[in-house]
């Protein structure tokens, strides 16, 4: 673990949009971490002590447990566009939901105490922080609509543009067993749609890892949620949210 270079931070695009002060300002609290799948960043229940920023290719995701069906379901996606942790809440508040690494690399990591500190001297921190909080909170809706309201199918090509679209890589580590967990749905019906986009060509699999080869096709088979999510990032934090 070290800390950050200048040029490191702007690896995370909600950093990269403050001034440079306030990137100074954090940066001696701040440390860079690799890390690996399924590495916790938080867990349900427990006090939100540690801010997580990912970097580049970097991904994490929040998963909420439903007690009923004894699985969780995936509830956000955060990749170099966003940040894990004490964002918007002042001091130690339980975390209501589950963040897991989908694809590894490099976060910073800061002490929520330390985020806290720096946002009492920064009006602009505590701006640019409650913008990016409502531009989670428009995920969190929008993917609540979208598994209410749309096929595994459709889905499945949202997770994978998102994916795609946050790493910047065609092709990315996971198991059809951990797509279906994200997804909230039985392995079965993951494996019948990958089945179906493998034999179109939309993509390709090999243990372990998807690779997407049509983006166009796989656009085509998606939702419009993904698009519905851009635009509102766009309007409140113009620039930060990654595309293809």
């Amino acid at each position: 673990m070290t800390a950050p270079t200048p040029q490191q931070l702007l690896g995370n695009g909600l950093l990269s949009i403050l001034k440079e002060d306030d990137r100074k300002r954090l940066a001696p609290h701040m440390m860079v971490m690799d890390l690996e799948v399924k590495d916790v960043l938080q867990k349900a229940g427990e006090d939100v002590v540690q801010t997580w920023f990912p970097c580049d290719g970097a991904l994490a995701s929040f998963c909420v447990w439903v007690e009923e069906t004894g699985s969780s379901v995936e509830v956000a996606l955060v990749g170099r566009e966003g940040a894990i942790g004490g964002i918007v809440s002042n001091g130690r508040l339980p975390a209501f939901a589950t963040s897991e690494v989908r694809a590894a690399g490099r976060f910073l990591r800061i002490r929520t105490s330390a985020l806290e500190a720096a946002k009492l001297e920064s009006l602009a921190l505590r701006h640019w922080f409650a913008r990016y909080s409502d531009c989670m909170l428009a995920q969190v809706f929008q993917t609540s609509a979208c598994n209410a309201s749309h096929t595994i199918s459709q889905r499945t090509a949202k997770w994978l543009l998102a994916a795609m679209a946050r790493t910047g890589e065609t092709e990315f580590r996971m198991t059809q067993d951990q797509l279906a967990e994200m997804l909230g749905v039985g392995r079965t019906f993951v494996t019948r749609v990958v089945r179906q986009f493998r034999d179109q060509g939309v993509i390709e699999t090999r243990r372990g890892v998807f690779r997407v080869n049509d983006a166009a096709a796989l656009r085509e088979k998606s939702c419009s949620c993904t698009a519905a999510i851009e635009e509102h990032f766009d309007a409140v934090l113009h620039g930060i949210y990654p595309v293809e």
